[in-house]
């Protein structure tokens, strides 16, 4: 009876003494009870929106309870955060470890749906089976994450616009709008037209929509266009609910654009009557049906009396009558009428007002005068004696009128016909300082005037003239690329485009240096070396005009000396160097020798024990590079037997990189002497580097020989000496008609080939050309012939 009495005791002991779940686990009362706790008190998942059944939402840490006794059966329940119940907790044992896993319900449970609700804050209670006072909680949120299951929709989806037929090509007539409720790249679509579409576009991002073709109402006044919106993100379905489409119905309408134009001629009344005709006044308007069709024309202005009335005659044209005959004694200056035109469009364009000046044909005879009081023409400067400046007459002209030029000191330039009022020049006008001309024409009879600016225009008959015969300039090597070497100048003394100066370098050989075209400054583009290129460049820099019809050019010889400078440390041929000998080696004698070149040409290095030689037991000869040995080595100690000399060389400004020669003493070996070095081939290098030099200045020196040869323009055009010294042509002879051929030659005589910048032909061929006939007065007969040539005649 005793025994079960006391098992019976320590069991409600143990029971009493088991702590309950919400104690503090870390207090002295449960010092000795297993942790039952969540890793965290929340826990952070994701999972896919529309995820199949039995999926698993993802975290970036592991969730669950740290087993501290393996004979736990963990269970997890969501108690509260799934109303909808769309989600079931999980329990897996891995190790010492039951994780936690969520995971969609399968069956008939409800599908997730981010634009619904993206986030759902679950919480979980866990126990232990078969342990009821063994419990937790933790809470897991859920993000849901969105796919690509919603495609994008338009709003509105018709759209309706009506655009005139001359709308400009690149004009925004419309936009559509759609939207997607999807979030980042599973949210973005863009448009494009459902079928291929000559005249429109449409922006695939924005939805405007522009015209990118002509209109033409008469063959289509509407357009119905489908647009559709497509999704740019991963499809989950194929091709099937990712667009959606929109009609845009654009209507074309034709619009009164262009205003009437209105052209009048007056007719001159000989008799005074009713019904008289005064003026013909005909419409153009450029517009197409009914806009381009004339309604009316009607006076505005200046016939308070209603002296006047319009005629239509046909459909563009109008006739300007009296209604009465009409009193010209009381308007002794005529009347001034103005008129204007309407067409037929909507809405109406009007043209421009215009002033018909009427007089009776009696009084018109009596207001003779020149057409202008003042007259400006232009004129080449090169334009020889007799070319004509214009015709200069009054209206309506008498038969015997005669006209003269005042005198002045730019009248002695010209001449005038007596009787035709044709003014030209008597002398050339090259020599001329003077860039207008100003005379005067006088009708001798009825004394009336009339001024003529005459403008000279700039002929292209200067060449660019360099400042100096040749240039020279001595530059070091050391010079960085872009640096401005010398500037060459030009100067023409034309005008405009006739007189600016482009620069060019022209050589035949490759060249370190460019030049500015505007300001003739020549800079190096690459690094100069004087050990690797030519000594001397002599090149030519050629100024260009930019005239017309044809540019003037001259060329100067540019030589430019590179110097050389100290700009190469000395290379050692032989580096690494190391070796043994013996112990009895003889003082004085060599060990071995140092060589260092100097690239720049050929400088004296002088050599230098840097280090390792602090026992004095070596000697470098500063001249040679000899190393010997100064003192016996027979009383050192065998720990004192390794050497590192490390030695430099210099040719008096630069220094080489240290060379270490390691000398090994041995014992037991007589007079003994070993030693090995890495070759640097400084030497091959350097000779290939003259070998290059060489062969740049050899090839430098053949082309500059060839420039001289064969690309100096030196022979100027000469004239056949059948040129004739005058022509008859017939007054009637139609404009373009030729008139005659003229040949020239490039030194025919010696048969020497015809060069330029771009070609050389093998034989020397005519230029030809055929001149338009121009009526103009002949020379004076004491008038010399003048000394330069004219292109056309």
């Amino acid at each position: 009876l005793f025994i079960p009495l006391l098992s019976l005791t320590l069991q409600l002991l143990l029971l009493i003494s088991k702590p309950s779940a919400g104690y503090n686990q870390n207090s002295h009362e449960t010092q000795d009870v297993p942790s039952f706790s969540f890793t965290h008190s929340v826990y952070h998942a994701t999972v896919h929106e529309n995820s199949a059944a039995r999926t698993y939402a993802n975290s970036k840490i592991k969730m669950g309870i740290q087993l501290s006794k393996r004979s736990w059966e963990i269970r997890y329940r969501i108690t509260s955060g799934d109303d909808e119940g769309l989600f079931k907790a999980e329990d897996y044992v891995l190790g010492d470890f039951s994780f936690l896993r969520i995971r969609t319900k399968g069956g008939n449970a409800a599908i997730l749906n981010r634009e619904i609700q993206d986030n759902y804050v679950l919480t979980v209670k866990a126990y232990v089976k078969g342990e009821s006072l063994l419990e937790a909680w933790t809470k897991v949120s859920i993000q849901v994450l969105d796919m690509n299951d919603l495609r994008p929709l338009f709003s509105p989806t018709t759209y309706s616009v009506t655009i005139a037929e001359s709308t400009p090509l690149r004009t925004s007539i419309a936009q559509v709008t759609a939207t997607d409720a999807d979030i980042g790249s599973n949210g973005e679509f863009y448009f494009f037209f459902k079928d291929k579409m000559e005249l429109f576009a449409v922006h695939p991002t924005s939805g405007v929509v522009y015209l990118s073709g002509k209109l033409n109402v008469d063959e289509q006044d509407r357009y119905d266009l489908e647009i559709m919106a497509v999704d740019r993100g991963m499809k989950l379905y194929g091709n099937n609910g990712v667009s959606s489409t929109a009609k845009l119905f654009v209507h074309i309408e034709r619009v009164n654009e262009r205003a009437p134009v209105m052209t009048v001629v007056t007719h001159a009344s000989a008799r005074l009557e009713k019904n008289s005709l005064y003026a013909l006044v005909s419409v153009e308007d450029f517009d197409e049906g009914l806009n381009g069709e004339i309604d009316s024309v009607y006076i505005m202005d200046g016939d308070p009396s209603g002296q006047f009335y319009i005629e239509r005659r046909e459909e563009e044209e109008f006739a300007i009558k009296s209604t009465e005959i009409i009193n010209w004694e009381t308007f002794p200056y005529g009347c001034n009428l103005t008129l204007q035109a309407k067409d037929r469009g909507t809405p109406p364009q009007f043209s421009a007002p215009q002033v018909l000046h009427i007089m009776f044909s009696n009084q018109q005879a009596t207001e003779a005068n020149f057409e202008q009081e003042f007259y400006v023409v232009s004129l080449n400067e090169v334009s020889p004696p007799g070319t004509i400046v214009g015709f200069f007459k009054i209206k309506p002209e008498p038969d015997d009128a005669e006209y003269i030029l005042t005198p002045s000191a730019d009248s002695a330039f010209f001449k005038i016909n007596t009787l035709t009022g044709v003014i030209s020049t008597s002398r050339w006008l090259t020599h001329v300082s003077k860039d207008i001309f100003s005379l005067e024409v006088l009708e001798v009879d009825s004394n009336l005037r009339a001024k003529v600016q005459v403008a000279i225009e700039d002929a292209n008959d200067n060449t660019p003239e360099f400042s100096q015969s040749f240039y020279e300039v001595f530059v070091n090597e050391s010079v960085p690329a872009g640096t401005n070497i010398l500037t060459v100048s030009a100067v023409d003394e034309d005008k405009g485009e006739n007189g600016y100066i482009t620069y060019s370098i022209h050589c035949l050989q490759q060249l370190p240096f460019k030049i500015n075209q505007f300001s003739g400054v020549i800079s190096s583009n690459t690094d100069l070396d004087f050990e690797a290129s030519p000594e001397v460049f002599v090149f030519v820099v050629r100024a260009s005009d930019w005239g017309s019809p044809y540019r003037r050019e001259s060329e100067v010889n540019v030589t430019i000396h590179l110097q050389n400078i100290n700009d190469n440390k000395p290379l050692f041929e032989k580096v690494a160097c190391k070796g043994v000998i013996s112990v009895d080696f003889p003082v004085d004698e060599v060990i071995t020798t140092m060589s260092a070149i100097d690239i720049d040409e050929l400088e004296l290095v002088k050599y230098k024990i840097i280090s390792g030689n602090e026992l004095g037991l070596f000697d470098l000869n500063p001249d040679s590079g000899v190393l010997v040995l100064r003192n016996s080595l027979s009383a050192l100690s065998p720990k004192h037997s390794i050497f590192s000399l490390k030695i430099t060389s210099t040719d008096g400004e630069n220094f080489s990189d240290p060379m270490f020669v390691n000398i090994s003493v041995v014992h037991g070996k007589s007079l003994y002497k070993h030693f090995t070095c890495k070759e640097t081939s400084v030497a091959q290098r350097l000779a290939e580097k003259l070998l290059k030099k060489s062969k740049a200045s050899t090839k430098s020196k053949t082309e500059e020989g060839f420039i001289d040869l064969f690309s100096v323009n030196r022979q100027t055009p000469q004239f056949d000496k059948a040129f004739p010294t005058d022509i008859a042509v017939q007054e009637d002879l139609k404009v373009g008609s030729s008139v005659f051929q003229v040949n020239a030659y490039d030194d025919r005589s010696s048969g020497s080939p015809c060069l330029s910048s771009s070609s050389l032909p093998h034989d020397c061929k005519a230029a030809q050309t055929s001149a338009q006939f121009k009526r103009f007065e002949p020379p004076e007969p004491d008038q010399p012939v003048p000394s330069r040539s004219t292109r056309a005649l």
